[in-house]
């Protein structure tokens, strides 16, 4: 029950930093490109880049420090 804490993140962290969400199951071919072999995964993209990616569910609070901690 990741998902109150990703959108609690998110407000936080806007407009900064910008999360998203990609349904695994319907968009195999996007995770596949990068490299989603489990959820929940995040990664931080800067200019298109990933420059960081992490695992496992996190409050929100985490998710933001994690966030802020690379951009």
């Amino acid at each position: 029950m990741m998902a109150p804490q990703f959108e609690a993140a998110a407000r936080s962290l806007e407009p900064h930093v910008r999360l998203g969400k990609l349904d695994t199951e319907a968009e195999q071919q996007i995770a596949g490109r990068y490299g989603i072999r489990g959820t929940p995964t995040m990664i931080l993209f800067r200019s298109g880049k990933e420059i960081a990616r992490t695992s496992g569910a996190m409050p929100a609070a985490q998710i933001a420090q994690w966030a802020r901690s690379h951009v």
